[in-house]
């Protein structure tokens, strides 16, 4: 019976290492970020010293191999940054999400010896990369995409336009998905690394965003862009594979992001009940506002006991797929209502850019729309309850 009585630790008990990362980013996103944090989101540009400050700190690889230059961490460790860096920002929260569980898992999962051995020193130390998928023509449908890429020589010759690309202004290494064969549908499509010098490769508009307004999110085009066959990721016509498995991941790093930005706005809203006095009486003292705070505080901790158990099981190589899904949903719900709540408790104060909860309500709003919407998780969800 010692066996069966064997204490378990709970989802939120975290290893040293884990500990040790999560306070390194939470001082780094308190000291370095949040400084920026208004002015970021005003211009809607990132702070170019951050970028290198985030790879000086480690977090732009944190689970890329130390023979690669980068952290030997989990993925796992990656989830607790990105949402200690949420917390500060959304958008420098996205823009080491997409790198940790987009890009360099993309490569540590898919990429030849040859090709890890060119690309994650790089992603580790120095270069940003961004994930190219979405099109003007297929969102949620993702595997209606129109760019091409015919085979010429030792090379294959790209081309068509991508939207909605993170990290795009910022980005060196780009991720790039075109279809060798229209005829063969998702069978078709390929993964390509496309670099920002290549011939005929080019980021086009930004776009004005209502929240995450520091990230840069835009397009990109590709006229006869010349790539040689040794970036192929994966194998050609199984870039559906790579897409796939890849944003399976991608979606707990969002769920991540999304309880930072509800954890954040709680702490503002805690912080300021606590001070703001109606009746003569601090506003926090009415029971009302109360339960308020607690509800707000009981759904964060929902959301995070999903979002850490699908980390959890991808790292067990357990199937997660429909635990990421429900992570990604529900956080996203989460983070929406949270936040508008603040905003509400705030009152008018809550309304104006003098105050943090405005920007984490436009900043939450993302989270049910990018890598996969909330009713694409919901269908996911339903269709493995239904199998």
């Amino acid at each position: 019976m010692d066996n069966v009585t064997q204490q378990m630790p709970a989802l939120t008990t975290l290893t040293e290492d884990e500990k040790m990362l999560q306070e390194a980013a939470r001082d780094f996103a308190e000291s370095a970020i949040k400084p920026k944090v208004h002015e970021m989101d005003e211009k809607a540009k990132l702070d170019p010293d951050l970028v290198q400050q985030f790879f000086d700190m480690g977090l732009m690889g944190i689970e890329i191999p130390e023979s690669y230059s980068g952290g030997g961490g989990s993925f796992f460790m990656s989830i607790v940054a990105i949402e200690q860096i949420s917390r500060v920002d959304a958008s420098a929260g996205v823009f080491m999400d997409v790198q940790n569980t987009l890009v360099n898992n993309a490569f540590l999962n898919f990429g030849s010896d040859d090709i890890k051995e060119r690309y994650l020193p790089q992603l580790a130390t120095e270069k940003v990369g961004a994930y190219c998928l979405s099109e003007a023509g297929s969102g949620s449908d993702a595997f209606a995409l129109k760019t091409s890429a015919k085979e010429e020589g030792d090379h294959y010759v790209l081309n068509g336009s991508k939207m909605w690309i993170t990290n795009a202004n910022e980005a060196d290494i780009f991720l790039v998905f075109a279809t060798v064969d229209r005829d063969a549908g998702y069978k078709g499509i390929t993964a390509f690394i496309v670099e920002r010098d290549f011939e005929g490769f080019s980021v086009s508009k930004k776009e004005n965003k209502m929240g995450i307004r520091a990230s840069s999110t835009c397009e990109i085009l590709l006229e006869d862009c010349k790539v040689p066959k040794e970036n192929v990721l994966g194998e050609v016509g199984k870039g559906y594979k790579v897409a796939m498995e890849t944003l399976n991941e991608g979606r707990i790093g969002i769920g991540a992001q999304m309880i930072g930005i509800a954890q954040g706005a709680l702490d503002a809203t805690l912080e300021y009940t606590q001070e703001r006095e109606q009746f003569g009486q601090a506003i926090s003292d009415f029971q009302g506002v109360q339960f308020q705070l607690a509800k707000m505080a009981t759904d964060i901790e929902t959301a995070r006991l999903l979002v850490y158990n699908a980390a959890r099981m991808k790292e067990n190589d357990d199937n997660f797929l429909k635990e990421a899904a429900m992570a990604k949903y529900h956080a996203s719900e989460v983070a929406e209502n949270v936040t508008s709540q603040a905003v509400d408790l705030f009152g008018g104060y809550g309304y104006v850019k003098e105050y943090p909860v405005e920007k984490y309500y436009r900043d939450a709003k993302i989270g049910k729309i990018y890598e996969g919407t909330s009713n694409m998780q919901l269908n996911t969800i339903a269709k493995l309850l239904l199998k």
